[in-house]
């Protein structure tokens, strides 16, 4: 029975979103049982793409990536993979009626990776994190809203600015691994050979507009929603303190983290939020 498929999928979507990221697996099951595992399964989809252009050093990445994308293109449009990625992926992509721009804006953002080392201007910086980001946030928004058109459109430009925000700290709290490992440069303008306090502020200040911008967004959201991206916003909201806290030379030698301990703080500290009805 392709029930028993679908649900060994989604297993794996699982699976993945768990196994990569405990910050986004943490803020996850926050969210109302009705919408996890589509949110898993965009993780899913997302994380696989991601993990080609950045890890596979060993193998033809280009090929690699090629192929996941025909297999993408050729899951939604039948409607089932035997990869149980994509057939996760699917299922959320036409259960929510996904637009096709997103998942095309994130595979060319993420296309990008396999060749660009350098953003050189504001424009093509935007271009990237939309597509990296900003449209991830808009496909999870399709789930939380759960087809409402209205207020879709209503939050979307929150959505944008959140998903913006968590880009930006993952790409200063990766700096040395972006630099060093990959030879990448995201922030246009800004020597990272150089990186120096006030450049480190600007960046900074930058976020924090968006953190801002994102979090009207999140206390307009359904409860089904609202307490899991809470969640999130308060953990890399965390991050950006840490890293504004860090000198700029260190953040270029090293990666700064929230330990698990802190996390389970900062989840204790976002549940009473949400009893006592601040967001």
């Amino acid at each position: 029975m392709k029930a028993i498929f679908d649900s060994v999928s989604f297993t794996c979507s699982k699976i993945v979103t768990n196994s990569y990221s405990t910050s986004f697996s943490l803020a996850s099951k926050m969210l109302s049982d009705a919408i996890r595992q589509d949110i898993y399964n965009i993780y899913g989809f997302v994380r696989f793409a991601d993990e080609i252009v950045d890890t596979f050093h060993d193998y033809d990445k280009e090929e690699l990536f090629n192929t996941f994308e025909t297999e993408m293109y050729r899951a939604i449009d039948q409607k089932i993979s035997l990869n149980p990625i994509l057939n996760s992926f699917q299922q959320t992509v036409h259960q929510y009626n996904i637009p096709s721009e997103l998942y095309e804006a994130f595979m060319k953002s993420m296309r990008l990776d396999l060749h660009k080392k350098d953003y050189l201007t504001d424009q093509e910086y935007k271009e990237y994190i939309y597509g990296s980001a900003d449209v991830v946030g808009l496909m999870c928004l399709k789930v939380f809203v759960k087809g409402d058109e209205e207020k879709y459109n209503e939050l979307k430009d929150s959505a944008m600015h959140l998903g913006s925000a968590f880009q930006k700290v993952n790409f200063l709290r990766d700096l040395k691994a972006d630099y060093e490992d990959l030879d990448r440069t995201y922030f246009p303008n800004t020597d990272l050979r150089k990186l120096d306090e006030a450049s480190k502020l600007r960046i900074i200040k930058e976020i924090e507009e968006d953190f801002d911008k994102g979090l009207v967004g999140i206390l307009k959201l359904p409860v089904e929603a609202k307490f899991g991206v809470y969640t999130a916003y308060i953990y890399y909201k965390k991050l950006l303190t840490k890293l504004k806290k860090t000198p700029s030379l260190e953040i270029k030698n090293t990666r700064i983290r929230v330990p698990n301990y802190q996390k389970f703080g900062l989840l204790a500290k976002s549940y009473v939020d949400y009893r006592l009805n601040l967001i």
